[in-house]
């Protein structure tokens, strides 16, 4: 059986497709989006509700269509059937049509290795394999999941970015220990829901995305270096020629720490982190 290649790279034709790459979509169906499950929405680009710029360089880009998406034990009575698979311009990894035992159709994340037609189930006594869902404490160890509740019925909040996986590491009497996509160990509840399998579309952060212009169609505005303003516009700015920041360390252009301040919040440094996340190191 030949095998699909993950990335496509265009043929130098013209400047700006030299060097362009793309995400193979060849397990993608060509097919609309449900109509029921998709819906038009006005993007927020980067503005607050006041309509002030609260997260810069964000704003154009493509039309999209918002779809819903929904973890099995949303999807009413079991078992449940691949319908295809679909590309989501509003996240990284794929996304999966199934229908329940009913025929209503859903939308669930792609985990890698899900082929059309396949048989997916929720509940305790399930096959771990790609595409089921259960709960951790019965999770094997050793096991790829994505799609983890943080707390009992709050649905699939985590590792659900393309090619992302969490890993069980061991039971307790109430909670499991898991492995984090980033390194980090944490505690989840045993009746914490997830999903088995790795998450689909492994390549996405791989791709050269070639010309400005395509950033432009994702929705993202230029950036400027902050050394290349004048002072009052950010802290690094000002200077004649090329010149360093003149600061000890880098800021924000309100000031702020931007290299090596901590963001996470203070509710979140409590007894179910068992080892933090190493530190990367830049390149």
């Amino acid at each position: 059986m030949k095998k699909i290649k993950s990335i496509k790279i265009s043929k130098p034709t013209t400047s700006g497709r030299r060097g362009v790459e793309f995400v193979n979509r060849a397990i993608t169906s060509n097919e609309k989006p449900v109509k029921s499950l998709s819906f038009g929405y006005k993007r927020s680009v980067g503005r607050d509700s006041s309509g002030t710029i609260s997260i810069r360089h964000k704003g154009g880009g493509a039309k999209r269509k918002f779809r819903v998406i929904s973890t099995l034990d949303q999807c009413g009575k079991g078992p449940y059937e691949v319908v295809r698979h679909e590309y989501d311009p509003n996240r990284t990894s794929f996304i999966t049509l199934i229908k329940n035992a009913d025929q209503k159709l859903f939308y669930i994340l792609a985990p890698k290795s899900l082929k059309d037609g396949a048989a997916i189930s929720y509940g305790d006594k399930i096959d771990f394999l790609p595409g089921n869902r259960s709960r951790i404490g019965i999770i094997p160890t050793g096991m790829e999941i994505h799609s983890v509740e943080l707390t009992p019925q709050s649905r699939g909040k985590m590792v659900r970015s393309a090619g992302s996986s969490a890993v069980v590491m061991s039971h307790e009497a109430n909670h499991s220990l898991v492995k984090m996509p980033s390194g980090e160990i944490r505690k989840f509840h045993n009746n914490c829901l997830a999903s088995i399998g790795r998450v689909s579309n492994e390549a996405h952060n791989t791709i050269s995305i070639g010309k400005a212009g395509r950033k432009r169609h994702m929705g993202i505005r230029p950036t400027v270096r902050g050394k290349a303003m004048h002072p009052a516009a950010h802290p690094h700015g000002g200077g004649e020629g090329v010149n360093p920041i003149g600061l000890k360390a880098p800021k924000t252009p309100w000031g702020k720490k931007a290299i090596g301040a901590r963001t996470r919040r203070r509710f979140d440094k409590g007894n179910f982190i068992i080892k933090r996340r190493g530190k990367k190191r830049r390149k």
